[in-house]
């Protein structure tokens, strides 16, 4: 069986990648939507390298049994390259979730000042579904103020600060998740009472509530008053955009 270890490597990551990206899109988890066409092809190349290494291992074996040779003399790399099949199998069957807390508590504010200026309106809407990641560029950085006013709604999943206060966060991510940034917003209001469980996903409406001097760090993070707090289901694409 040693001889099929490659073969077998390899099937499993094809396998897996094609499941994550050909037959769901559990991809979106890891990279932009635009990477898809690249994991399938990726996926379908090692499925054809490990049906080829699989057929060169069974006619290794047809030639080795030609031959006479002992058994259990047949060449193959050491045993333990057999435990790279488990990430490869964990994958398959177990993907693991999108980046959340955990990763959102490790980014500090880090919101020297940028520039601040004016930003272009908003379009119409009543609630306005905006980003979490629009929303606050806008409460930080915007000079004319195009939050005021407006009944916003945002969506993310829900993470703890200190004193009982809570966040509706998103991570942004420009290629994958290895670069994932931070987006996240206070939730003040009657109704932020009783913060949801953290990850939860929550869609949040409310209105803007000016905070600190803009392009600083006394501005970070921006503060939402909550009127409706509704818990969803995490998208399928759980990134936020700019």
């Amino acid at each position: 069986m040693r001889r099929y270890g490659s073969a077998v490597l390899l099937l499993l990551v094809g396998g897996a990648v094609l499941r994550i990206s050909l037959f769901s899109e559990l991809y979106l988890r890891y990279v932009q939507p635009a990477l898809r066409p690249y994991l399938v092809v990726s996926g379908v190349l090692l499925m054809l390298l490990g049906s080829v290494a699989a057929v060169r291992g069974m006619r290794q074996g047809e030639e080795e049994e030609g031959h006479n040779h002992p058994q259990g003399h047949a060449h193959g790399g050491p045993r333990i390259a057999w435990l790279l099949t488990l990430p490869a199998l964990a994958l398959l069957l177990f993907p693991p979730p999108a980046l959340g807390s955990y990763s959102a508590s490790r980014e500090e504010a880090q919101r020297a000042a940028q520039g601040v200026g004016t930003f272009s309106a908003l379009p119409a809407g009543n609630p306005l579904d905006i980003s979490v990641a629009q929303y606050s560029s806008r409460a930080i950085y915007d000079t004319g103020h195009s939050l005021k006013g407006r009944t916003l709604r945002l969506t993310g999943f829900v993470t703890h600060g200190s004193h009982g206060t809570w966040y509706v966060t998103r991570l942004l991510v420009t290629c994958c998740a290895a670069d994932a940034t931070i987006s996240k917003v206070e939730i003040h209001g009657d109704e932020a009472d009783g913060a949801p469980q953290t990850d939860s996903w929550v869609a949040v409406t409310g209105v803007w509530i000016p905070k600190g001097k803009l392009g600083t760090d006394g501005a970070w993070p921006p503060v939402l008053k909550a009127t409706t707090v509704t818990q969803v289901k995490e998208p399928a694409d759980p990134y936020d955009k700019r």
